[in-house]
């Protein structure tokens, strides 16, 4: 059932101050104030003949509006998030400047019950974090990922 799978890519990279990771702050008004629990691995849903990974890879350029990077992927795995949705992840170690997105978009009516359509990205920005920080802002059922990655690069 188309809805209920995502698949996303987390970057990683090795700063002094150790293991980060890329994160993107969910657009739209519902998230515009919000900085705990609205951070996510860039992602998205995908059907489910569609290999996860291709979907992965897909929805990082759709989401950040640019080529998800080359190397080597690091299974993180499968997590189920509140609502039910299962999300598939996997790391790639690389660095991108978070002033280089340019995210998609999609459309919803807003204010609530007005008739006006407003357009909002997908992503609003996003930011390299510390994976003390990360675990503060990522969705909950995410901060899996972090643990995974954390073992893997230990």
């Amino acid at each position: 059932m188309k809805g209920s799978h995502s698949a996303g890519l987390l970057l990683f990279r090795h700063t002094d101050g150790g293991l980060e990771v890329l994160l993107g702050h969910m657009g739209g008004p519902f998230w515009a104030r919000r900085d705990a629990g609205a951070w996510t691995v860039p992602k998205g849903e995908y059907d489910p003949e569609e290999p996860a990974w291709e979907a992965a890879r897909r929805e990082f350029q759709e989401e950040l509006g640019l080529p998800p990077p080359d190397g080597e992927a690091v299974p993180l795995g499968e997590i189920r998030q509140t609502g039910g949705k299962t999300v598939t992840a996997w790391a790639v170690e690389a660095d991108l400047d978070p002033g280089s997105i340019d995210p998609g978009t999609f459309t919803m009516e807003w204010p609530p019950r007005s008739g006006r359509t407003q357009e909002f990205p997908e992503l609003d920005r996003v930011a390299w974090f510390g994976l003390a920080r990360a675990r503060e802002v990522i969705i909950k059922a995410q901060s899996a990922f972090l643990d995974r990655l954390a073992e893997h690069s230990a």
